[in-house]
């Protein structure tokens, strides 16, 4: 998909050639980039918020107010180009709360390349930093309004019978589409548009880093001198209460508003001649040597289908503590079945050496490698001085061949039982995978039985699913019942970078077996993860949860450190007046819920996820994204009032009776249904023919699976050898001619075949 976006961006590049701009244009027109350029990692990705035409007749395209002559063109672009569209004003606005930030970004493009008398639809593209995810798109145009909403994927809804059954998704893991359909946008029109997503913040060494996708490309400045281009950005931070912010650096120049306890605020408005070339980045640090946190409470949402109160415990690791780390016992298993063949298997081995370079020489090391069998790097574990680890890398080098299938449970049990039940060191296994396997339930409760027999440290389990091919939830549920951590680099150009982090996050770990001590007074607790994680140097400590009762004033925490000393904390307990726990912790509750009904097979459970995807506007795997349209007429014509569809959700327009003026707003409507935008459970046939990571969508492949299985004879043999994903993608990008030229050679060999049928039967005789 992302190739193909590429490729549309590139075509409406050369396309935008058509325009004109008069002798008094400011800018040359857009080129695309040369080869040179592209060999050296240029690409036509967003990296920022972009509005993108979205171009079938090329014939539409021209200057909207100053038409000018152009040469007829004959055919059409399939697929569709897409050109840029000018940007006319933006406005950034980011509230930092703890390791979570919400952004907001409003903008205004024009339709500069599509003559008046046409229309286009309009494609919009939201790139989002670390962990990202999409809140809301809401669209204004001159005469109606748009809006994304969650709703179950089982309600009223969804199951209406609406013209487009898709209208967007996710490009790559962190770029998400919307498409805002034809009828809506004219040549010349000015759209507006709000995006809404959240992101963490970055965390290393002490420091809290934001990274926010603004960086325009060129050709999207306005073309006309005399038009005005504010860039506006608006930065608050909430580091918790009791705390001390240190800001580091910056790369707009923000002007300080305000500043009060654990809470800042910065401007930054100006004219400028070009947009924001550079992503927008704050970096700061909160001033500790030692560990510190604090527990907020909040009530429940209205309309929150839990009725509990909520609870938001974070540790900051403290300089002094985070010394202390501990001594290591580590197995690395990593698949290298046929699927990881090429840039996934080449970037998760380096990644390995790195991971391997962290160790100690005290700690202990092994390497598994599977794929329907396993290969051990030793049959114990190995001290990792210098000579070890070279070995290990020259093994790594020779036994990492792709090839085979993929057996998860038995590297499992072998990693299990090598690591000691050792009191002095903390076992933990990284498991790399880019696969599904059939009895993925069997190897979660097998394994969580086994960790039960361990009477000090039980291992961590730390996985990374690679792809879309294998089961994020299963990976997941594995981390949680062992206090580990879990992460996906759904791209695999992020295989090197998350590994990384997911390493130096483990082997940083210096307070484990994290407990709360005084909460036995509370009823119906419940903490998310339910096994506590480990606090490591890498990483902040977050945990949340749901309670009845009353909250004790202080939480008493204790763990053992690295050294295998004990560590007690008291944290103070307040109420969260200004800052927003239920939001910030929709997602990673979304994620823990959902792998507990996939482990449970709980349909209530079920239903309670895609109560509060709706009610925090969180991507899940039990709702879909619909885009909902509201027609602006006479109606409120002489009121000038926009209603978005967020709020006609929540009932925030005017309901005043006995005002002869006012009048219903109309209802909005589903115009487009944006299905399985989540995760997804994996598939098992791409992960058995071994397709590489990356390549197509579960769901496209589940598909072609069962069209390959409906083949018979020789059809289904010449099918085998055929690329099933190929053929579908040849078939739905053909044009009508093609399908005319290819459906009338069909039919003259079809009728060749009865004819030497006839011919065989009746001896050539008439």
């Amino acid at each position: 998909m992302a190739a193909d976006f590429e490729a549309a961006v590139e075509d409406g590049l050369r396309l935008s050639k058509r325009i004109y701009f008069g002798k008094d244009r400011a800018v040359a027109p857009p080129k695309p980039h040369t080869a040179m350029e592209r060999a050296a990692g240029c690409s036509y990705l967003p990296n920022s918020p972009m509005l993108y035409a979205v171009i079938s007749d090329p014939a539409v395209v021209d200057n909207p107010d100053m038409p000018s002559y152009q040469p007829h063109v004959h055919g059409r672009c399939d697929p569709p180009a897409l050109i840029p569209l000018q940007l006319n004003g933006v406005l950034l606005e980011a509230d930092c709360y703890l390791h979570t930030a919400f952004v907001t970004l409003s903008a205004t493009w024009r339709v500069h390349c599509v003559m008046g008398s046409r229309s286009c639809d309009c494609r919009i593209a939201v790139p989002m930093g670390e962990q990202g995810s999409i809140l809301g798109v809401e669209v204004e145009v001159p005469r109606k309004s748009f809006g994304t909403e969650f709703i179950s994927a089982d309600s009223d809804k969804a199951s209406e019978n609406v013209g487009k059954t898709e209208g967007g998704g996710f490009l790559k893991a962190h770029i998400f589409t919307l498409t805002v359909p034809q009828a809506s946008v004219d040549g010349g029109t000015n759209i507006s548009v709000k995006m809404r997503w959240s992101q963490k913040l970055l965390y290393h060494n002490g420091q809290f880093t934001l990274r926010i996708p603004f960086s325009f490309p060129d050709y999207v400045t306005p073309a006309a001198k005399k038009i005005s281009k504010r860039e506006k950005i608006e930065l608050n931070v909430n580091a918790g209460p009791e705390t001390e912010i240190l800001c580091k650096t910056t790369s707009h120049p923000l002007k300080e508003r305000r500043r009060q306890d654990g809470k800042l605020s910065f401007l930054y408005d100006s004219e400028v001649l070009s947009w924001s070339s550079n992503d927008f980045i704050f970096s700061y640090t909160v001033s500790t040597s030692h560990t510190i946190g604090s527990v907020l409470l909040n009530p429940p949402l209205v309309g929150d289908v839990d009725r509990r109160d909520m609870f938001y415990c974070y540790l900051y690791p403290g300089k002094k503590e985070s010394g202390k780390v501990f001594r290591k016992e580590v197995v690395f298993i990593v698949d290298i079945s046929g699927s990881m063949r090429g840039q996934p298997l080449e970037d998760t081995k380096s990644a390995l050496f790195s991971g391997l370079a962290r160790l100690g020489p005290k700690d202990l090391f092994n390497v598994i490698a599977f794929n329907d069998e396993t290969c051990m790097f030793s049959s114990t574990l190995q001290p990792a001085t210098v000579e070890n680890i070279e070995n290990a890398n020259k093994w790594v080098n020779s036994n990492f061949v792709a090839s085979g299938g993929t057996n998860i449970l038995l590297p499992l049990n072998q990693a299990i039982k090598i690591l000691l039940d050792n009191s002095n060191s903390i076992p933990i296994i990284f498991l790399i995978t880019d696969g599904a396997v059939e009895d993925e339930i069997n190897i979660c409760g097998t394994v969580r039985n086994q960790l039960t027999n361990y009477k000090n440290i039980s291992p961590r389990i730390y996985t990374l699913a690679i792809g879309k091919f294998c089961n994020h939830y299963f990976l997941r549920q594995l981390a949680m019942t062992s206090h580990g951590h879990h992460d996906a680099a759904t791209d695999v150009e992020s295989i090197e970078s998350r590994l990384e982090g997911l390493f130096a996050r483990a082997l940083s770990i210096f307070l484990a077996n994290i407990a709360f001590q005084n909460l036995d007074g509370l009823d119906d607790l419940e903490v998310f993860p339910c096994q506590i994680p480990d606090l490591s140097s890498e990483s902040p400590f977050v945990v949340s949860g749901r309670y009845r009762g009353t909250f004790p004033n202080t939480l008493k925490l204790n763990g053992r450190l690295g050294d295998m000393s004990g560590f007690t904390l008291d944290l103070n307990v307040e109420e969260a007046k200004e800052i927003p726990i239920s939001k910030m912790v929709a997602k990673h509750q979304i994620e823990l819920l959902t792998a507990q009904a996939w482990f449970s097979k709980n349909q209530e459970l079920e239903k309670k996820i895609a109560k509060m995807s709706e009610l925090n506007s969180v991507v899940s795997e039990y709702t879909n994204m619909v885009l909902l349209e509201t027609q602006r007429g006479k109606a409120n014509a002489d009121t000038k009032k926009i209603i978005t569809c967020s709020q006609y959700k929540y009932g925030l327009q005017s309901s005043r009776k006995g005002d002869s003026h006012h009048k219903e707003e109309p209802k909005p409507k589903v115009i487009s249904t944006m299905h399985n935008i989540g995760l997804g459970y994996g598939s098992l046939s791409a992960t058995g023919e071994n397709i590489p990571s990356g390549y197509g969508d579960p769901d496209e492949l589940e598909a072609a699976e069962v069209l390959a299985k409906s083949g018979c004879g020789c059809c289904g043999r010449c099918w085998r050898h055929c690329c099933c994903m190929c053929c579908i993608q040849v078939c739905s990008r053909m044009n009508d001619q093609c399908g005319i030229v290819l459906t009338q050679l069909i039919s003259a060999v079809a009728c060749l075949g009865c004819y030497s049928c006839c011919s065989a039967c009746c001896g050539g005789e008439e």
